[in-house]
This record gives C-alpha cells, structure tokens and sequence, in this order.
C-alpha cells in the first residue's frame, strides 16, 4: 500500500555531480537521492525531477517526486533523509502531493538564476565554482535590452543542443520574465518560463553576454530567435553559474 506522491524541493552543489540523471559509474544526484530512499524504505524507490540538470549545475529548489510507504509523512521523510544525503544534497522542504501529480508535467513554471562576476575578486576560490568570471567591461543597457527581446512566446531552436528534443517538439517556450540584477561584483540573470530546452539558459547566457562585450552586435539574441538552428548561436555559458531557483505547481497540486 501507498500514500500520494510526496515532493520534495531538493538544493545541491551541482560541482561533484555529473548531472541529475543517475548514470552508471558516475556519481549522480537522482543516484545518491535513490540510494537513501532505497536503504529507507527497504525497496527501490524512484525520485523524478521536475529537471534534468546538467553536470555542474546547481539547484536552489529542484522540485522531486517521490511514491514511499504510508508509514512516511513528508516531515519525517524530510528528516530522515537529510541525517543520510551527502553534505552537497538537503532537502529544503516536503510536502503531500495529490494523486496524478508529476515533478515534471504538473509544474506551471520554473525559474532559472546565472551568476556573472565582473569584478577582479570573481576569480576568488569563493567565487568561482558559483560565477563566470568575465574579464571584460559589461554593458547594462545591452545586456538589459537582449533580456527584453525574449519575453513572451517564441520558437528556441538556436538556443537549443540539437536533435536532444522529440522529432514533434516545436521547441516554443513562453518566457514570463527575463532580467539582468545588479549585484555586488557583477551581475543575476533570472529567466522565468513555462519549460525549457536543454542548454537553453546557458545558450542565452552566452550570447547576450557576447553582445555586452561588444563581440556581437545589438540585436543578436531577437534575430536568433528567428534562426532555424543554434549554428550562429555563441557558445553556452559555463553549467557553474547556473542554478535552478524554483519550480512552480499550481496550489490544486498539494494536499489539503
């Protein structure tokens, strides 16, 4: 017997992961949540994330599902999983789920952070595995007006890895919010979106910051978004200084 689905919104350290998806041989953060689940329940339990993040990536409040025994509450799960998941893996909150809730299908949006220093101390061991340290002066208008070229519903093929999304997949994505942040040392993109594709934030990480440098001219990312292939897109940003910020389910999503 089973209870609902419980989710779990999972932070890590993405530097010592290949990635989310477990993968053998390699150490992964679907395979270490996996692991502690199997010891706690005493069978194979499948945790499912609302994300595949790529190796390096990290997550702030990855969104994860998990199908246990009725003997676990998401408060005692929560506890007793982080007294066994390595010190680069927490469980921040768990919550019960109702039936038919999936991580992944049942999300209405996710949010995104990259992380670019531009001050000398980026390069600092307390900085670099978190930023992409960029060397040369940044402009805030171009970066602020390639930001806004992106919000609404547009096709994102040249900001995609090709051939990693079904053949039917017309790779359209509704950005809801797309912003560079001052900060301290340099600069927050935050991207909010319905989905996105694998690379995709990286990708426009990588271009908009090309256009601020002055390597490629003003208007680059709108007339990408045209492009029928990433063939002119610049090459994606770092995975170190992207993180996933949160995952968004509707409130029918949670257990009364």
């Amino acid at each position: 017997m089973t209870s609902g689905p419980i989710l779990l919104v999972t932070q890590y350290d993405g530097r010592h992961f290949a990635g989310w998806q477990r993968q053998p041989g390699q150490r992964t953060v679907q395979g270490e949540m996996e692991r502690v689940l199997a010891h706690l329940c005493g069978t194979p339990v499948t945790a499912v994330a609302a994300g595949r993040t790529d190796a390096g990536v990290h997550a702030h409040g990855q969104g994860v599902g998990v199908t246990v025994s009725p003997r676990w509450d998401p408060p005692a799960l929560r506890r007793a999983l982080n007294a066994r998941l390595p010190d680069d893996l927490w469980v921040a909150e768990a919550h019960r789920m109702v039936e038919g809730f999936h991580p992944r299908f049942s999300a209405s949006a996710r949010r995104y952070g990259y992380l670019v220093g531009t001050d000398e101390a980026a390069r600092s061991p307390f900085r670099r595995h978190v930023e992409w340290a960029v060397r040369r002066p940044v402009s805030a208008e171009l970066l602020e007006a390639e930001a806004a070229s992106l919000l609404g519903d547009h096709v994102f093929r040249a900001f995609a890895v090709a051939h990693t999304a079904p053949a039917h997949d017309t790779h359209r994505c509704i950005i809801r919010q797309a912003r560079w942040l001052p900060r301290d040392g340099g600069w927050c993109f935050e991207v909010t979106a319905n989905r996105f594709l694998h690379h995709m934030v990286r990708f426009l990480v990588g271009t908009m910051i090309d256009v601020a440098i002055g390597r490629r001219p003003p208007g680059t990312v709108a007339r990408l978004l045209l492009a029928p292939d990433n063939r002119e897109t610049a090459a994606p940003a770092p995975p170190h200084g992207l993180s996933l910020r949160e995952v968004t389910y509707p409130p029918a999503c949670y257990a009364r």
